[in-house]
């Protein structure tokens, strides 16, 4: 059996996707394809369904893979344990991460990070939705803490995010300023909204206890930055990350309010599944983005 094909297959199973598969691999989308089709000639089963548009898994497919993934990770783990014998990680380190993660967290130091791991490669997936990493072959993920999942190992990363409530000063002028997060049901607050579906209810302290402010308004996003647009422009107030807007409020762009009753900075997580010996790039990963 050719093992090199058994890597191939792991990996289009992951990515449902010969093209993807392939720049991962570092081989042409035909060689992709041609090793796959041996690989289904010696075992004499389809394990691939193959349309122009995708790539699905078969009965036989989805069995082999349960048995392949553990095998893969035990040989990936003793690369890797060959590989801390040397002074610089190596390899790929896929990360699943939302988008204030990597705005706020990863991209402020991933110029210093590879000065650091010149060898490394990160593959830094971009998404607000929750997803199971194992299942979509993450290395790790990056979550704020309530949405871990409890079978996770959790690190704290990165600085502290705290949030802040503003709007452009000309807003606050027609409108009047709210003294109190009560007062935001009267005003028009722009709102998020998750993968989900769901809208974010604004967090305050009112008395040390946390209060959330259903707000409502006339125009929701699921991009931070677009809402912080709107609410330059005059359109509402906006419940963001205080780094998205601090340049905007020191250069009067936006007007701070309710300052007294923000709830603590948040911070981000680096969570992965638990393993008794942690791959020499994660760790790596690990070493540098973790919060002293």
């Amino acid at each position: 059996m050719d093992l090199n094909a058994l890597h191939i297959f792991v990996v289009v199973a992951r990515t449902r996707n010969f093209r993807r598969a392939a720049l991962e691999l570092k081989l042409t989308p035909s060689a992709v394809s041609h090793s796959m089709s041996k690989l289904e000639q010696s075992l004499g089963a389809r394990l691939l369904h193959r349309t122009t548009r995708s790539v699905s898994l078969s009965e036989a497919g989805e069995a082999l893979l349960r048995k392949l993934g553990p095998a893969m990770q035990d040989i990936e783990q003793a690369f890797d344990d060959v590989n801390s014998l040397r002074q610089s990680p190596r390899g790929v380190l896929r990360l699943n991460v939302p988008r204030a993660a990597a705005h706020l967290v990863l991209a402020p130091r991933l110029t210093e990070f590879y000065h650091h791991y010149p060898e490394l490669q990160l593959e830094v997936v971009v998404s607000d939705q929750l997803v199971d990493i194992v299942e979509e072959g993450f290395d790790a993920g990056i979550r704020f803490g309530e949405s871990l999942q409890q079978d996770m190992v959790a690190i704290p990363i990165g600085p502290t995010l705290p949030f802040v409530t503003c709007a452009a000063p000309s807003y606050l002028q027609k409108h009047g300023i709210p003294n109190h997060p009560d007062q935001l049901l009267q005003h028009n607050c722009l709102q998020f909204r998750f993968p989900s579906g769901a809208l974010y209810a604004w967090e305050f302290l009112k008395r040390q206890k946390l209060l959330k402010v259903v707000t409502t308004g006339s125009f929701v996003s699921d991009d931070f930055q677009t809402l912080v647009r709107a609410s330059m422009d005059g359109l509402g107030i906006c419940y963001t990350y205080q780094s998205y807007v601090e340049h905007l409020i020191a250069s009067g762009y936006l007007q701070e309010i309710l300052h007294d009753y923000m709830p603590p900075a948040e911070r981000m997580y680096l969570y992965f599944p638990s393993r008794a010996q942690l791959p020499m790039k994660l760790r790596a990963f690990i070493d540098f983005f973790k919060t002293e």
